[in-house]
């Protein structure tokens, strides 16, 4: 019997986006074939906002979904810069 373990990522970080600090929380999925990262954050009324981010070519991008606000899109690179800082 073989049991393999695979290691849960899941953590949360404060990033200064649209003119506020806002928490985002960030939980891995090693679904095969590709992994990626499910994040969510609030707006300014406090709904939560759900997103998904791919690795593509060494980038972690946001999977386009038209609800998205535009201020989460010009976060990407923070965002992409978060999730490498807590991989490696």
């Amino acid at each position: 019997m073989n049991i393999q373990f695979v290691r849960n990522i899941q953590f949360t970080r404060v990033i200064k986006a649209h003119q506020r600090l806002r928490e985002f929380n960030f939980l891995k999925h090693n679904t095969e074939p590709y992994s990626y990262f499910s994040v969510d954050t609030v707006d300014d009324r406090g709904n939560r906002i759900t997103f998904s981010m791919f690795d593509t070519n060494g980038k972690w991008r946001i999977k386009e979904v038209p609800v998205i606000p535009e201020w989460i899109y010009e976060e990407e690179p923070k965002l992409h810069n978060v999730i490498m800082e807590e991989t490696l």
